[in-house]
């Protein structure tokens, strides 16, 4: 028999058998040990009573679910047996169930209930239950998105919940997700809420030590957000898939320590054959006639650079948003950490070393700032999320420049709130004029709601009738070959191809809402983008020697000149 790819209990983990069986020697626990000490330094673990706050949240989140299912259940003639039988039941997924969450951050949550309580009851129902509730705050409905959520917060905790109606006429508590059966009979849409909780589940249960995965786990999300790489929407990998890639890592060295664990995820990782696949187990049939990840068949999964494979029935790829830029960029990341990991398990180098803030405002000579900008906070709220989701089409559409050779999408947005005297200044301002304005720093979904209930004119009233104007600003780092000397860069086509995309929204208002591109150089880049104390970049100048035409008296004279940059041509924005 070949035991090459078993574990002492027998068992081989994932789809290839392990790269080392080998345990950690006395050096690599020590460094180990430095890891977990150099994450609770940085605060990445929540105490204990933060934790049992948090238990406490969710169940009374399950108390508030079996009163909505029961006044549904009462609401549409069921008796009182009935409706005290339906039950419904609160469950976990992402970093919480993970149990890599960090002080501070939201629990992703996923309401099950049984089959006669729809969609509309819990955004009518549910979310009236919870409005009346003293501890529920900044109650936020997106009713319309991909998958529909309530965002809100439970005594001070965010929760983003989602929903999934089961073809079942009771939800017990004891009910687990794990049998496929479970999604017959169930909408698209539902499908795509439960499998939050059933990958989850499933990476948990394909790892060989559930702990060392854990601590792995808050290295590589600590490092990736620090390295401005953590972003599903903008072209990173998210939470889930940095999760997978973790466990896979796991799977290779199922007896390692999380130190040498996150040294080993470099280096593979950044030698991997993409696109070939990262699987944590074969991919498996189900019972719903669903679309399932498969290259071989649909032309879609083959154009995934960086595919990493959701292990719960029916499979997708967690890294479709994966471009040719910001692979490289996840690349050039890996091959900087594999240096750097590698020095810290021998002992030359700390883990600090690892996790310093990404360098993105100094990388690059030339930028894209894309400004979308509206007056009214609700209205911001929603539009910015349009144009973020659109910001990674535009990067596509750069990549097709042939003088761009790498075009790097910042993974965070700043959402700015702008105090105008006069309609031109605010004009101005959605324009992408900012530096006659007084402006501050502000949540736009905290500010969204504060601003509900307060009417333009209270508003007016309480900026001493400034006009507000509310904008979200994101960064594209574009690396440029100026090809045959050329001093100007078309990019034209991909910013009207992207005015368009935006203009197409159903909910688009020529009237109220704005978006420009603006092409800066990186020592025009606005203060807010860097820290307190921060070296920013500066213009550089340089040394034109005189012609020899000069006197000898004023041969040593040297004049300056600004670095001759490369024209972008086309700003454009779209506005009524």
């Amino acid at each position: 028999m070949n035991t090459a790819g078993l574990t002492l209990n027998g068992r081989q983990w994932g789809v290839t058998p392990p790269v080392s069986m080998a345990g950690p020697t006395e050096q690599e626990i020590v460094i180990n040990g430095a890891l977990i000490d150099e994450l609770k330094r940085r605060k990445n673990f929540e105490s204990a009573e933060e934790s049992n706050k948090r238990a406490r949240v969710l169940g009374e989140l399950q108390k508030i679910t079996l009163e909505f299912v029961y006044k549904v259940s009462l609401d549409k003639h069921m008796t009182e047996n009935m409706a005290r039988d339906a039950g419904g039941k609160i469950f976990t997924y992402g970093s919480y169930r993970l149990g890599v969450y960090s002080p501070g951050s939201d629990i992703d949550t996923l309401m099950v209930v049984p089959k006669h309580v729809t969609r509309e009851n819990f955004f009518k129902d549910f979310e009236q239950i919870l409005r009346n509730r003293p501890e529920a705050t900044e109650i936020t409905a997106v009713p319309d998105a991909y998958v529909p959520i309530i965002k809100f917060k439970f005594c001070g905790i965010p929760i983003d919940l989602i929903f999934a109606r089961l073809a079942l006429s009771q939800v017990p508590m004891d009910l687990t997700l794990e049998d496929n059966n479970l999604l017959k009979n169930v909408e698209e849409r539902c499908v795509l809420s439960l499998n939050g909780t059933r990958v989850t589940d499933e990476i948990l249960r394909l790892v060989p030590n559930p702990t060392i995965f854990k601590h792995a786990l808050r290295a590589i999300k600590l490092w990736a957000q620090e390295r401005a790489i953590y972003s599903n929407v903008m072209g990173f990998p998210g939470g889930v898939a940095w999760a997978m890639l973790v466990a896979r890592i796991c799977q290779l060295y199922p007896n390692a320590v999380s130190a040498v664990v996150v040294a080993k995820f470099f280096r593979i990782l950044s030698q991997w054959k993409w696109p070939q696949p990262v699987l944590l187990k074969p991919i498996e049939d189900g019972p719903l006639q669903v679309r399932v990840w498969n290259p071989k068949i649909y032309k879609g999964d083959q154009a995934h650079r960086m595919p990493i494979i959701t292990p719960a029935y029916p499979s997708m790829c967690s890294t479709h948003n994966i471009t040719e830029s910001t692979q490289k960029v996840i690349i050039n990341e890996m091959n900087r950490a594999g240096d750097i990991a590698d020095k810290i398990l021998i002992g030359s180098l700390p883990w600090s070393k690892l996790f310093a803030k990404h360098t993105f405002f100094h990388q690059y000579k030339y930028y894209l700032v894309i400004i979308a900008a509206s007056k009214n906070a609700e209205t911001q709220l929603k539009w910015s999320g349009l144009v973020e989701s659109k910001v990674r089409q535009l990067v596509l559409r750069l990549e097709y420049v042939d003088e761009i050779k790498l075009a790097h999408p910042f993974n965070k947005s700043t959402d700015l709130v702008h105090y105008c005297k006069t309609e031109e200044e605010a004009n101005g301002v959605a324009r992408g004029e900012l530096t006659a304005t007084k402006m501050e720093n502000i949540n736009m979904q905290q500010t969204a709601k504060e601003m509900e209930s307060i009417s333009n004119q209270d508003i007016k009233n309480m900026q001493n009738n400034l006009i507000l104007v509310y904008t979200t600003t994101w960064y594209i780092g574009l690396e440029v070959d100026k090809k045959d000397g050329s001093k100007k860069l078309d990019i034209s086509w991909p910013s009207q191809e992207f005015y368009e995309m935006c203009r197409k929204w159903d909910k688009y208002n020529i009237e109220s809402m704005n978006v420009v591109i603006k092409n800066i150089r990186n020592f025009d880049l606005p203060d807010n983008v860097f820290v307190e104390g921060e070296q920013r970049p500066v213009r550089t100048l340089k040394k034109i020697k005189k012609r020899k035409l000069l006197s000898d008296e004023k041969k040593d004279n040297i004049s300056e000149s600004p670095d001759k940059a490369v024209k972008m041509e086309s700003t454009v924005s779209i506005r009524a």
